[in-house]
């Protein structure tokens, strides 16, 4: 007994934005984090510990949203879409090990987050940006696959 199986389509339009996704939330991120760090001065004081913390939870909050993007298109039914979310997840990733690893020694100062914001946005801002102008380069197409299918 042969059934038709149940498909379901998904647009090119969703397909792009899908892999535009986790650039700009990590761009959101990245940026986001700079602003407190450059509105205080660089003495030691409640202001600097506050804008410390502040830059830091744009990042951590991002950390957990782009698992939950991450986990949505890495396995995505056009597999372009999970390339560029793996490529993207990775420059984040590696951001995020590097600032634990290297932030916890950082001393009680200010400008030492500044440098490290500033190479972190140098890396990622430019990189995303390159991706998502190969995403809008792509040749984007509606796709059509078996309702229920396993990507996986």
């Amino acid at each position: 007994m042969s059934e038709n199986p149940v498909t379901s389509s998904l647009t090119a339009r969703s397909c792009a934005n899908s892999a535009r996704l986790f650039n700009y939330g990590t761009m959101i991120a990245v940026t986001l984090s700079g602003v407190p760090l450059f509105l205080v001065t660089g003495e030691v004081a409640t202001a600097t510990i506050i804008a410390a913390i502040m830059g830091i939870v744009p990042l951590v909050l991002w950390f957990g949203g782009s698992m939950l993007v991450y986990a949505l298109n890495r396995h995505h039914p056009d597999e372009r879409v999970g390339h560029y979310t793996q490529q993207a997840a990775y420059r984040y990733y590696a951001l995020m090990g590097s600032l634990v690893v290297v932030g916890t020694f950082f001393p009680p100062e200010i400008f030492y987050f500044r440098i490290y914001w500033l190479l972190a946005a140098l890396i990622i801002i430019p990189w995303s940006i390159l991706d998502l102008m190969r995403i809008s380069r792509e040749a984007w197409r509606d796709i059509e696959y078996p309702h229920g299918e396993s990507h996986g």
